[in-house]
């Protein structure tokens, strides 16, 4: 239960004011014990008539903003003012008799949020009510945009709605459109990047290009805390060179993991026949301790084919590619549909969309996963922000193999939710690759040519042990090792090493 009326505590945030009231989502939510999460941010009326400040989740507002104690009243209050939760939506339907539903719509059959709760109750659950078609008035907006991204409209003329939404029926999350993201997309990181390299060769392009390239893919296997052989580290990054190129289905997918791990002697490859969990077993019982309870394997084939669908949606209306690729790639590791890899394909998507969008340069990849590893805690922060509040909702046991069993319905817990959190993590990895990670590695392998001109006009070293010098000076900031002069350039003389480190500090800009 999410609500104490004795307490006065809900979903355990403890009242602001000791007489505040519920509203929206979070009084259907407790009126109707609803078994959905709870949105992020808690709607109360409170006494003063005209207040209207934050505290904490709760948005508190005056006596004049207060609904009526009935669900019709409390839900437009919510699409006034939340935006749209398809989960809370769907869930209060589910609960309603239809008659109280056609009633209420029939009440006002012509007013804006009346047409939203029909096309919403049609749209969700397939089912049409005994009403007739509206046939006059102006379309208006399943889905606000002033609260909430939309996609290009589709007119449905039953109840002259515009379906904005960024998704189909059997995935749809929603991103609010908070001034933080707004202010992302409006820095235009895309065409800051372009910028970036349009003055620099192409040589010293493809050549940075190559190195980020291993570089994320090294980073996403560390991220799950393994360090596979360099052969497997170049076979990774070559796919994510390639994202973009191929379609999105399931059987791509499945060609993913199988470059992934290539060993699959221990695991069942492909999409999940059994239940999966993220976490640790028990140390004495070997029982689980989830963290996260992926979706069930039953549902797996549906969530599979709207989310691509879902995809497919946001690039034919020109979704931002950084909030298309934040809902799919994150949904996809929320959803978990394989027994291994799904970390690494799920940051595999980030690639393929941005490059399949043109957000990235051509030819280049954004580190995301080395930005990430950077900020592993902030990462870790905004998967449990989405997974964690879900585990009071999923009821499960363990199996005898020591996996996990849901035993309820879940698969609106995968396809229903919010992703602005997610939203503006990716933002800011972007952020940190643009304008830190990218322009510094080019700058890099400028100073690193200019100081390889300089020795290889001076000494003729083969190129293996002036890549060597180079790493050596790289590694001691500067400065050779008393080692390497003892031993690998011991015919270098003092004064030589002298010059050699003098250049690599003046070019390198080091003390």
């Amino acid at each position: 239960m999410v609500f104490d009326k004795e307490i006065k505590f809900f979903d355990g945030e403890v009242f602001p004011e000791p007489n505040a009231e519920l509203a929206g989502y979070s009084w259907l939510i407790c009126e109707y014990q609803l078994n959905v999460p709870s949105p992020e941010s808690i709607y109360a009326i409170v006494a003063a008539k005209s207040a209207k400040r934050s505290k904490g989740r709760w948005q508190l507002l005056g006596s004049r903003y207060q609904p009526e104690p009935h669900w019709f009243s409390q839900l437009v209050f919510a699409l006034k003012y939340e935006g749209v939760d398809l989960a809370v939506i769907r869930s209060l339907f589910n609960a309603l008799a239809e008659d109280d539903i056609r009633h209420s719509i029939e009440g006002e059959i012509t007013g804006s949020y009346s047409r939203r709760i029909w096309f919403f109750y049609e749209w969700l659950t397939e089912k049409l009510l005994p009403i007739d078609d509206v046939t006059t008035g102006n379309y208006v907006d399943a889905l606000n945009e002033k609260l909430q991204f939309g996609c290009s409209a589709t007119k449905v003329p039953r109840q002259r709605i515009n379906n904005n939404l960024p998704g189909v029926r059997g995935f749809c999350p929603l991103i609010r459109k908070t001034d933080a993201i707004i202010h992302f997309i409006e820095q235009g990181f895309n065409e800051t990047a372009a910028q970036h390299l349009g003055n620099v060769h192409s040589d010293l392009i493809a050549r940075a290009a190559a190195f980020l390239l291993l570089s994320d893919s090294k980073a996403s296997y560390t991220i799950e805390g393994e360090a596979p052989p360099h052969n497997r580290i170049e076979r990774w990054g070559k796919i994510i060179g390639q994202a973009g190129q191929q379609r999105l289905t399931v059987e791509e997918i499945e060609r993913l993991q199988q470059v992934v791990i290539p060993d699959s002697r221990f695991i069942v490859p492909g999409i999940r026949c059994v239940g999966g969990f993220v976490g640790e077993h028990d140390r004495i019982t070997n029982i689980p301790i989830p963290e996260h309870i992926s979706a069930k394997p039953e549902d797996l084939d549906k969530l599979l084919a709207a989310l691509f669908e879902t995809y497919e949606l946001m690039k034919k209306s020109g979704f931002h590619p950084v909030l298309a690729a934040t809902t799919i790639a994150f949904s996809f590791v929320f959803i978990h549909p394989l027994e291994d890899g799904n970390g690494r394909i799920h940051r595999y998507l980030i690639h393929h969309v941005l490059a399949e969008n043109g957000f990235t340069p051509k030819g280049v990849v954004f580190p995301v996963s080395s930005v990430i590893l950077q900020r592993i805690q902030e990462y870790k922060a905004v998967l449990e922000q989405f997974t964690k509040p879900r585990l009071n909702y999923i009821e499960w046991h363990p199996t005898p193999d020591n996996n996990v069993h849901v035993t309820n319905e879940t698969i609106d817990l995968y396809r229903y939710g919010d992703m602005t959190n997610q939203v503006v993590f990716l933002f800011e990895c972007i952020k940190d690759t643009v304008e830190t990670v990218l322009p510094e590695e080019v700058q890099y392998l400028a100073r690193y040519d200019e100081v390889w001109e300089y020795i290889n006009n001076r000494f003729d070293f083969p190129h293996k042990s002036l890549s060597l010098l180079l790493n050596f000076l790289r590694q001691g900031n500067g400065t050779l090792s008393k080692r390497a002069r003892s031993k690998e350039f011991a015919a270098l003389s003092d004064s030589e090493v002298q010059a050699i480190e003098s250049k690599y500090r003046d070019v390198f800009g080091l003390s």
